[in-house]
């Protein structure tokens, strides 16, 4: 039996489809679990990285290397061609994605034998308002899976994806709004769908609207970051008797997963030492100094992640750092997190009302929204759909495979 592959390489997490006559499946990526998270852990020995849970753990338990997160979010950026130490060398991020997709692609020949063709998922928008970073990103993708051993690459933009393996599970036909809210990315669409439109080699003309912003979980985790754990560690902190503040940059980076070991310096430790001197806090600084020196930046970032998702739940999460800064553990409430997000939510709200008027519709018109990534879970992004679609159901399915399912869909339906 003919089978075919889609592969979801994602900001946070990845995932990998196959797809025969039957239906679609996610593979096992690690242990039993079809999620793997996009991380990749060097060691300083040059031993072989280390991908997903293994990576986060050999970080967490203080092994001796470097650990990365957020990679797709280099794509189509200067930084994807630039050279940073790992293992004990000099490698470019180009390379570190390398190494991870070709993790996937081992995976999955190790599990189902050999493929040439793959769907890669894509955002909508790499890059917001940049065609050319956009397209320097979806070619530099292609590259690095030509060069893992897939001979024939397409790609599919990951809401579309998300939309057809939502239709394996309709009854009739219908209009649907997905809502692809992703580590990195936002993506929408709205397509009809049918079990009949199900089997259709072309469905351009059921695509009624597409869009996408550079908005995401990181983005997400950036600000809650920033408004309850930064300043416990100098962010806005005045310096020199209150004639100016601590430089913004230094908590940016620390508060961006794919930046943070760009702190790992001895300039920015100098740096940071010497504006202690003028510090009106210098203790808050004498924390920053202990994260940087420690490299316990993406320790601190998943304890950020980690109350984020927890706020998901509960009203009020804490923030565990001590373990990482010397300082408090901050108590985070779900108003305040929503209240430093506000902006980021309002921008998908315009999105939505965007895509339903490039489709010429009426919310009414939408039949159901389907809401997948992971940080879909956030009550304050479905209260935003549920405002600009008032009365339209609102229906989820797995959050975190969605999207590698429909792309294994698609690449048997491109590739039949």
């Amino acid at each position: 039996m003919t089978r075919h592959c889609g592969i979801d390489f994602g900001t946070s997490n990845s995932t990998v489809a196959v797809a025969d006559e039957t239906g679609a499946r996610l593979i096992a990526l690690e242990g039993d679990s079809p999620i793997l998270p996009s991380a990749v852990f060097w060691e300083t020995d040059g031993a072989p990285p280390r991908f997903g849970r293994a990576a986060v753990e050999a970080y967490l338990e203080g092994e001796e290397g470097r650990l990365m997160r957020g990679l797709k979010s280099t794509l189509g950026s200067s930084l994807l061609a630039e050279r940073t130490a790992v293992g004990g060398r000099a490698v470019s991020f180009r390379d570190v994605l390398a190494r991870f997709i070709g993790h996937l692609r081992a995976r999955l020949e190790a599990a189902e034998g050999r493929f040439d063709q793959v769907v890669l998922g894509r955002p909508v928008h790499f890059h917001d308002g940049d065609p050319a970073a956009d397209a320097a990103a979806e070619a530099a993708l292609e590259e690095i899976a030509r060069a893992c051993g897939f001979r024939d690459i397409a790609f599919q933009f990951e809401p579309i994806a998300a939309a057809l393996q939502y239709e394996q599970g309709v009854a009739a036909e219908e209009l649907v709004l997905i809502v692809d809210i992703g580590g990195g990315t936002s993506d929408f669409s709205i397509l009809r769908v049918s079990p009949e439109r199900a089997g259709a080699a072309e469905r351009a003309g059921d695509i009624l609207a597409n869009d996408g912003t550079r908005i995401g979980g990181t983005d997400f985790d950036r600000l809650l970051s920033l408004a309850e754990v930064m300043p416990h560690l100098g962010y806005k902190t005045p310096t020199g008797g209150g004639k100016g503040l601590m430089p913004n940059h230094y908590y940016l980076d620390l508060a961006t997963w794919h930046r943070i070991n760009m702190l790992y310096t001895q300039r920015v430790a100098a740096d940071l030492k010497a504006l202690r001197l003028v510090a009106d806090v210098p203790e808050r600084l004498d924390r920053m100094l202990r994260v940087v020196e420690g490299r316990h930046g993406h320790s601190v970032a998943m304890a950020v992640e980690g109350a984020k998702i927890a706020l998901s739940e509960a009203e009020v999460a804490r923030i565990a750092l001590s373990a990482f800064t010397g300082g408090p553990n901050p108590l985070a409430r779900r108003e305040g997190f929503e209240a430093a997000v506000a902006p980021l939510v309002e921008r998908i709200a315009a999105m939505l009302a965007s895509v339903l008027a490039q489709a010429g519709l009426a919310p009414s018109r939408i039949g159901t929204v389907f809401m997948t990534g992971g940080s879909a879970r956030l009550p304050v992004l479905r209260q935003v759909v549920e405002r600009v679609l008032p009365g339209v159901p609102v229906g989820t399915g797995d959050m975190l495979g969605s999207v590698g399912t429909g792309l294994a869909l698609d690449a048997r339906r491109r590739f039949r």
